[in-house]
């Protein structure tokens, strides 16, 4: 899975945003090296699922104009209808790139 962090960032997230970007490229590169062998693959980009990793979010995390911000989540079983979804689809459909997110967060206009 990606990661909305891979189009914006946060701060201090160098190594997590680069993992993210790396992902896009291994899914690109998966998608066009698996053709001939009927192999698809799709990345999801996650905003903020409600998981331990996104606990801080509930009580405040650092923006890019640097104040603290509580953000909203939403269920991970989001996420997973996403995944049952793409997984679903028959090979000659396939979900390139998805973008399930909590719907408030900010994400458009970040920064």
């Amino acid at each position: 899975n990606g990661s909305i962090s891979a189009h914006v960032p946060r701060p201090h997230s160098i190594a997590y945003t680069a993992t993210k970007h790396a992902m896009t490229g291994l899914t690109k590169s998966l998608s066009l090296d698996g053709r001939p062998y009927r192999i698809a693959c799709g990345q999801i980009d996650i905003g903020n699922a409600a998981t331990d990793m996104t606990a801080r979010m509930r009580s405040g995390i650092l923006q890019a104009n640097g104040e603290l911000a509580v953000e909203p989540v939403m269920a991970a079983a989001d996420v997973a209808a996403t995944v049952v979804h793409m997984a679903a689809l028959p090979l000659e459909a396939n979900v390139q790139f998805a973008t399930v997110m909590a719907t408030t967060m900010p994400y458009v206009g970040r920064g």
